[in-house]
């Protein structure tokens, strides 16, 4: 009796400090749990590297190392958009004040457009066809919000960038100490799940992993698809737009941003064409790429039907935002394993 009231006593005792050390990590949850998605999702790299080493005073160099190249691929592509979306900004500046000061005659083809032709002109002429017009449309610059937004554009950006920085601190943990987490883990499945809790497990980390993979080959396919696609319509720069719409393409829709502003600059520059083909062309990608390729590459290498794996990702990201992109998948393995362990207990009594 007395022995029960201790164990009970000790579990209750662990869940309040279990708890508590929730409540004070709260904010800090999704940091840790996006640096464990990106160790999992690298560390057979790191074992490769490690492979060729003595491990007794190698470790901690390749893990800071390959934490720094981590934080180096990530960083370098937003950098770099970073400063072409200020260059942007200073454009759309002068753009504005040359607006508010003599205002801005429509583009020649804007009434060279089909059926709305002449009301888009009187439309723009009304909007920002001269200085008053202009001065009465861009009023709001003037009410300070504006400013507002830039300055939570900055705190925002700073917030984001020591969130990074945390993530980069917490991965190198996870690198060094890898080994023995991951066996407590293991054993702590065995503990609540029985024999069983290894595979739980193991399906877990395929599917975090599966999902990066996924994410990598589709945003490398699409990046190369829609650079093509920019070169054909005679954008700019096209190796560039690429790469970025890569980046984005790792995101489910998210490349729609890239491909659909060049799109509407197409459209700008009077190549009405050009910019619907490359948006229809850009759509048809992202919808092969979002809805059939990659459930495929992250259902296949878990086992998942093809449906679950799908409602996994959107569902995911519904409910956990970009973070539920790996949740999500991970979450539907999990419970498919489960779901086939039950059924095969009931046909095997």
């Amino acid at each position: 009796m007395r022995n029960n009231l201790q164990v009970r006593a000790r579990f209750i005792g662990g869940l309040i400090l279990l708890l508590l050390g929730a409540w004070v990590l709260h904010g800090f949850l999704t940091l840790l749990v996006w640096a464990v998605v990106l160790a999992i999702a690298s560390w057979p790299v790191y074992q490769r590297l490690l492979a060729s080493n003595d491990r007794h005073g190698k470790m901690t160099w390749v893990a800071l190392a390959l934490t720094l190249m981590m934080g180096a691929v990530i960083l370098g592509p937003l950098g770099y958009g970073l400063s072409r979306l200020l260059q942007e900004a200073q454009i759309l500046g002068q753009l504005l004040t040359d607006a508010k000061n003599r205002g801005i005659s429509p583009p020649v083809w804007l009434e060279t457009m089909p059926i709305i032709g002449h009301w888009a002109k009187e439309y723009w002429m009304n909007v920002l066809g001269s200085a008053e017009a202009a001065n009465e449309s861009l009023r709001w610059l003037s009410t300070g919000k504006a400013v507002t937004y830039t300055k939570d554009f900055a705190s925002q950006l700073v917030h984001r960038f020591f969130g990074f920085l945390t993530i980069l601190l917490v991965l190198l943990f996870v690198y060094q100490h890898g080994d023995s987490l991951g066996r407590q883990i293991l054993a702590s499945s065995r503990k609540l799940f029985g024999e069983k809790g290894f595979r739980y497990t193991l399906h877990a980390t395929i599917a975090v992993r599966a999902t990066v993979n996924g994410m990598m080959l589709i945003g490398l396919g699409k990046g190369l698809l829609m650079g093509i696609g920019y070169a054909l319509v005679g954008l700019s720069n096209p190796a560039i737009l690429g790469a970025l719409t890569g980046i984005f393409a790792m995101i489910p829709y998210a490349a729609k941003l890239i491909f659909g502003t060049c799109a509407l600059v197409l459209v700008a520059q009077g190549q009405m064409a050009e910019g619907g083909a490359l948006f229809a062309y850009g759509m048809i990608l992202t919808l092969v790429a979002d809805h059939y390729i990659r459930p495929a590459l992250i259902g296949g290498a878990v086992k998942l039907p093809f449906i679950w794996t799908l409602l996994g990702i959107f569902g995911g990201m519904e409910t956990f935002g970009l973070l539920g992109l790996f949740l999500g998948p991970t979450l539907m393995a999990v419970l498919m394993s489960i779901w086939r362990d039950w059924v095969n207990d009931i046909n095997n009594p």
